[in-house]
This record gives C-alpha cells, sequence and structure tokens, in this order.
C-alpha cells in the first residue's frame, strides 16, 4: 500500500501501552508517513502510570520505529493536532461496542477543526479483547500478562504492583 504522506496523531491515555495499542501504531506506519503518539490523561480515569513514565515506555516500545514521536499533551486533541499540523487523527476500534463513543468523538472533532479527518483502524483479531484496563487488573493480581504488553512494560506493571 502506497504512503498518502501525511501526519497522523493517534491519541491515548496509554496506561499502560499494550500490544493492541503497538499493532495500530504499525499499521499507522504503513499508512502514513509519520505518527505523532499523543499521551493525554482522561479526566474520568486515574492513571496508575504518571504522563512522564507513560511517554517513556512508549518511547522504548517503538524505538525501532523512525517515523514515530510520542508526546505528552494537555487540552483539546484538535488543538494539539492544528498545533503540530496533522492531517489524521488514528484511533482504534476493537470491537462494536468501542463505535458509538468513537463516532461520537469524531463528529464533535470534525466541527472543531474540520481538515482533520479521523481514520479508524481495526487492530489484529489477537488484540480485539485487549485494553489497558484488563492489562492493569491482571497485573495486579500478578497474572501472566506477557502475551499483553512489551516485556519492559510488564516489568514496569509488576513493580507498580509490588509483584518484582
Amino acid at each position: 500500500m502506497s504512503n498518502v504522506g501525511k501526519l497522523a496523531i493517534y491519541p491515548g491515555t496509554f496506561d499502560p501501552i499494550t500490544n493492541g495499542h503497538l499493532d495500530i501504531i504499525q499499521r499507522a506506519v504503513n499508512l502514513f508517513d509519520r505518527v505523532i503518539v499523543g499521551v493525554t490523561t482522561n479526566l474520568a480515569k486515574t492513571p496508575l502510570f504518571s504522563a512522564e513514565e507513560r511517554v517513556a515506555m512508549i518511547q522504548n516500545s517503538v524505538s525501532k520505529m523512525s517515523s514515530v514521536g510520542v508526546e505528552n499533551f494537555d487540552g483539546l486533541l484538535m488543538d494539539f493536532a492544528k498545533k503540530k499540523e496533522a492531517s489524521v487523527v488514528v484511533r482504534g476500534l476493537r470491537a462494536i461496542t468501542d463505535f458509538e463513543f468513537e463516532f461520537q468523538m469524531a463528529l464533535v472533532n470534525r466541527r472543531l477543526a474540520k481538515n482533520i479527518v479521523t481514520v479508524f483502524l481495526m487492530p489484529h483479531e489477537k488484540y480485539t479483547y485487549l485494553n489497558s484496563t484488563i492489562v492493569k487488573e491482571v497485573a495486579k493480581f500478578n497474572g501472566d500478562i506477557q502475551s499483553f504488553v512489551p516485556k519492559d512494560v510488564g516489568e514496569l506493571l509488576r513493580k507498580k504492583y509490588d509483584h518484582s
């Protein structure tokens, strides 16, 4: 597939980044010249990791992807996207349950910045059930998370839950 020559932003809390997130990032890299993983804080959630920890863990996880950058941002996604001169926002869709919320957000974002397009990417089927909340729950009870997250992220989770 040919590259469409655009800058895309993949926003999220990434608390922590999972193999499903990394799958979406790789798919975005295959479509766009450059991808910025935008790390933000969801006001409805209390993150386990600080923004700085999340940025560092993502940077480590994408270190071999030269066209991927990682940045923390506050405020509206569309303001961040405009500031970075992005033309695309990438969102992952795991299941139909994600669609309604993501569709509403895409419509609001279109109102805020009509020149920035939201693109939905589906992860590989083996990641459709995976999210950060599930990973944290399994890690909290010392379950096996090695197939859910990169090795270093698993180690950080074990330390957070004092399972080192």
